[in-house]
């Protein structure tokens, strides 16, 4: 298996109210991105990015199997999805 194309998340802060991780970016990042450890497998997606423009946070949405936060994570490169179809459904 490859490892995807991948760029250092952050610092980690802590933990939130809502069970969720908690890093600092160092990178630009989006919502649903992937998100790598150190061993290139993927343990979650970012949820959210709050905070000030120049010194941004993000919130960690991690997959059930995944135990508790990582201290380094990695951003993966964003598969973009498809357009949906435009073609609406008729009335029966």
């Amino acid at each position: 298996m490859t490892q995807p194309q991948t760029k250092r998340i952050g610092e980690f802060l802590h933990v939130s109210k809502t069970g969720r991780p908690v890093y600092t970016l160092q990178t630009e990042a989006r919502i649903g991105q992937p998100v790598f450890n150190a061993q290139g497998k993927r343990v979650g997606d970012v949820f959210d990015i709050f905070g000030p423009v120049t010194a941004p946070y993000a919130s960690i949405k991690l997959r059930d199997d995944q135990k508790e936060a990582p201290k380094d994570l990695y951003l993966g490169e964003r598969t973009e999805r498809r357009p949906r179809d435009t073609k609406r459904r008729r009335r029966r």
